[in-house]
């Protein structure tokens, strides 16, 4: 069955919720005989009567609370869609995605002084990874562990990662006081399922790492964070995911333990001119906090 215009259905449903065509055209600023037509048609149309007439007003058919429930639903959607819509029409709006680990241990503590700086700034910040391709959705801005590679993008190598070993202050003094043989005795390993097969770190859990037992393997690096904070082992975990909790103390790098090379981040937007100045300010600002010159 063809579905019927917009213009009809919306006449049914304010006739449906006002039960009363004249209630109804006032709503929509059309007359009670434009109404009329409209409901008309949708009946030719359907085939089947939608309202009987009540004193004054008018009531519903079972086909009719079948097809109001159903408008409804349907135009509900419809607001929804639009209103989000609504979101990408700002001015001010940034959609920047950013691995989950970073953007929870190293952007999102900066992200108060970026709103200072850019009071305009309505920042959409995604960690889907899917999302990359810069010139195939709304993406403004790509922070990766490596070069999307892309015609018409423009991208420079940005934040370098490492590996570190680290503990809660507490912890870290019980397992210092020790002889650093005895570390496994005294703490559990937390860490990354992905650190086991990354190329870089593996040096650390084949070394000094290989005689803990591994009290807690995550696959999401925020969980491992959290694990660290609350004590519940020595983790083993990228530099850049720990770095409020390393800078403000509530993570302590153990002494005796090195770190080994990690991720390279990449950081890009489209070449040229950016689709609105913001953009290219909050490029400029991540590349300045990364201690690099502006401009991808």
């Amino acid at each position: 069955m063809r579905i019927p215009s917009l213009k009809l259905l919306l006449g049914f449903e304010a006739a449906a919720r006002h039960g009363n065509f004249s209630r109804a055209a006032d709503e929509l600023c059309l007359s009670q005989s434009a109404i009329s037509h409209q409901v008309q048609q949708l009946e030719a149309q359907l085939g089947q009567p939608l309202f009987r007439r009540v004193g004054r007003g008018v009531e519903l058919t079972v086909a009719g609370e079948v097809l109001q429930q159903s408008v409804r639903r349907a135009l509900d959607n419809l607001q929804g869609g639009l209103g989000r819509i609504a979101g990408y029409m700002d001015p001010g709006l940034v959609v920047l995605v950013c691995p989950a680990g970073l953007a929870h241990g190293w952007l999102q503590p900066r992200l108060a002084d970026l709103q200072r700086r850019l009071p305009q700034l309505s920042l959409l910040l995604s960690t889907d990874e899917s999302a990359r391709f810069i010139d195939e959705i709304d993406v403004d801005i790509v922070i990766a562990d490596r070069p999307l590679q892309q015609a018409g993008v423009a991208e420079r190598p940005w934040l370098r990662d490492e590996w570190v070993v680290a503990a809660p202050p507490e912890l870290a003094r019980r397992l210092e006081a020790a002889p650093i043989e005895r570390h496994p005795e005294l703490a559990g390993l937390l860490c990354l399922e992905d650190g086991f097969t990354d190329a870089r770190a593996g040096g650390l859990f084949r070394g000094h790492l290989a005689g803990f037992r591994r009290a807690g393997v995550y696959d999401d690096a925020r969980l491992l964070l959290d694990a660290a904070l609350r004590g519940q082992g020595a983790a083993c975990l990228p530099a850049l995911l720990a770095d409020e909790a390393l800078a403000d103390g509530r993570l302590r790098r153990l002494a005796g333990y090195p770190a080994a090379a990690g991720a390279q981040y990449w950081l890009a937007r489209a070449d040229g001119e950016p689709r609105a100045a913001i953009v290219a300010a909050v490029a400029d600002w991540l590349l300045a906090e990364a201690g690099l010159a502006a401009s991808v």
